[in-house]
């Protein structure tokens, strides 16, 4: 699980091969206990529970990064290295 950024304490992560439970392109957000899963087309919150300001600026940032996310996202369910993603600022 590539740690592929992280801001204002958030960590975001993308599984290789994640394709089981969710089909939709997605990333995977931590945040002092929390865990959340976001689709990376829409930024909306998929699965989880994440505190709202954090949600926000993780949403932020996925709007941002939409392109590089989902040029991950096509090398991680391929079982490819990821890159990293510039974090929110």
């Amino acid at each position: 699980m590539p740690l592929i950024s992280s801001f204002y304490g958030v960590l975001i992560y993308m599984y290789f091969m994640d394709t089981r439970q969710h089909n939709t392109p997605h990333i995977h957000a931590m945040y002092q206990g929390h865990e959340a899963v976001f689709a990376i087309d829409t930024a909306d919150l998929m699965d989880g529970k994440f505190p709202p300001k954090q949600t926000r600026l993780v949403q932020a940032w996925i709007e941002l990064r939409r392109e590089e996310l989902i040029a991950d996202w096509s090398l991680a369910v391929n079982g490819q290295p990821v890159e990293r993603v510039e974090p929110l600022r």
